[in-house]
């Protein structure tokens, strides 16, 4: 097989994968806008009965989506990127008739309910599981289908964020180890994204998702980013120890009990948040921009930064679909805020200080929980159009990483891979005794 039937493969992956990741995007917008609207507008519900009818309607939907990855596709919950590599490492399998439906619709019920998870991991496994039917289709294994897996998840991250060239990096700097690298296989990847690119730009706009503005920092300034990087390098670290943490207390209440009572009382939670305090539900890309805006003081902010970190560690843990590429973005931009509201304290800052603080910390909190620097950095570069603070965010991600690993920190898809084995080790081994 040639070289070009293989690249127009990847170019078709990508171009489904832009048209279904634009599809949920959209989906996701209207359907968290619709049924609070309903329920407050249409309904004319208020105070207690309001928020009774929101808990209730966001409690049905996660537990709807819950169900539908336990009882059809268990490897749908999540992100699904640890998947994604573990097939590429051969050890997983991508079941792409039952992963495709289940995380487009689980995805979307999950996301819309308003939980605090991001949809970029569930339009990464998509593309996967798209790249994976034509990998079958076309009757390809080994490096060609392990390569246009890369590719398919590759366009699922730009069709999630209108973020090719990230998407590329992350192949290449966060699947690293998998990823059967090749000049064929590389290709496949930067067309692939590039399709879903354009698909998506075509479908619903051309405008970076969080454009944010901002200038060019003097550099007297750059030493307090370095600070910023270690402040960031400890806090993801404290970030995935405590997303495992709540991982697996989760699943030991659920086999305790019922796997269904904690979503119970997050999705309940979730659905009077959504009116009570908005900026704790979602996965948080306009949250980000809108909270850049606001000059809200220090301890609000540091109000919501505990109030997301709680909420993000709750919502995943229920083992619902989604991701967490938006929320971390959007802590990261609060814990930015907070940064640079405390230096106001003491120093007088430069012009919009606190929105390149804020950018900063997005590309040093995903350096430090993702382990890809170099992805950070793309990423939140193309997600603001914030080009003009390029130098600020290379030294904050590069120091957030460099903590981190000093921390003993390691890429939290890495841990949630090998915690997915070990717990599927498990069960074979409980069912052979």
């Amino acid at each position: 097989m040639g070289n070009l039937a293989y690249h127009l493969v990847a170019i078709g992956v990508g171009t489904v994968v832009g048209v279904l990741g634009s599809a949920f995007h959209v989906g996701v917008e209207k359907l968290t806008a619709a049924w609070p609207a309903y329920l407050d507008t249409g309904l004319g519900l208020d105070g207690l009965p309001l928020y009774a009818a929101a808990a209730l309607v966001a409690a049905a939907m996660t537990l709807v989506s819950l169900w539908l990855v336990r009882t059809f596709a268990p490897e749908a919950s999540g992100s699904g990127v640890p998947e994604i590599e573990g097939a590429m490492e051969g050890l997983r399998e991508v079941r792409w008739h039952r992963v495709l439906p289940v995380k487009f619709v689980a995805g979307l019920l999950s996301l819309s309910s308003g939980m605090v998870l991001g949809r970029e991991g569930p339009t990464i496994h998509i593309g996967a599981s798209v790249a994976k039917a034509a990998s079958d289709l076309m009757k390809w294994s080994g490096e060609d289908m392990r390569g246009l897996l890369a590719a398919g998840g590759a366009a699922g991250l730009a069709a999630a964020f209108n973020a090719p060239l990230a998407a590329v990096l992350f192949v290449i700097e966060e699947t690293r180890r998998q990823f059967p690298y090749s000049s064929r296989t590389y290709i496949a990847v930067v067309l692939a994204s590039i399709a879903s690119a354009i698909v998506t730009e075509y479908l619903t706009g051309s405008r970076p998702y969080m454009l944010l503005e901002a200038v060019t920092i003097p550099y007297v300034w750059l030493p307090a980013f370095a600070v910023l990087g270690v402040i960031l390098g400890g806090a993801g670290f404290v970030f995935n120890r405590t997303l495992v943490w709540s991982l697996d207390h989760v699943r030991r209440l659920g086999q305790r009990s019922s796997f269904y009572i904690f979503p119970s009382f997050v999705g309940l939670t979730v659905g009077v948040l959504m009116f009570v305090r908005p900026e704790a539900t979602q996965g948080g890309e306009l949250l980000a921009v809108q909270l850049t805006r606001e000059n809200l003081p220090l301890a609000m902010l540091v109000f919501v930064v505990l109030l997301r970190f709680v909420m993000t560690m709750a919502s995943y843990s229920t083992g619902v679909a989604g991701g967490i590429f938006a929320p971390i973005l959007a802590l990261a931009t609060t814990i930015g805020l907070c940064y640079g509201t405390t230096l106001d304290l003491f120093f007088t800052l430069p012009d919009l200080a606190h929105t390149t603080f804020a950018i900063a910390a997005m590309g040093g909190l995903f350096a430090a929980t993702i382990g890809a620097p170099l992805v950070g950095m793309v990423l939140v570069l193309e997600l603001t159009s914030a080009y003009a603070v390029l130098v600020p965010v290379m030294i904050t991600a590069i120091f957030a990483h460099m903590v981190f690993l000093a921390l003993g920190g390691r890429p939290i898809y890495e841990i949630l891979l090998e915690r997915t084995l070990a717990i599927e080790a498990e069960a074979r081994a409980a069912a052979s005794r």
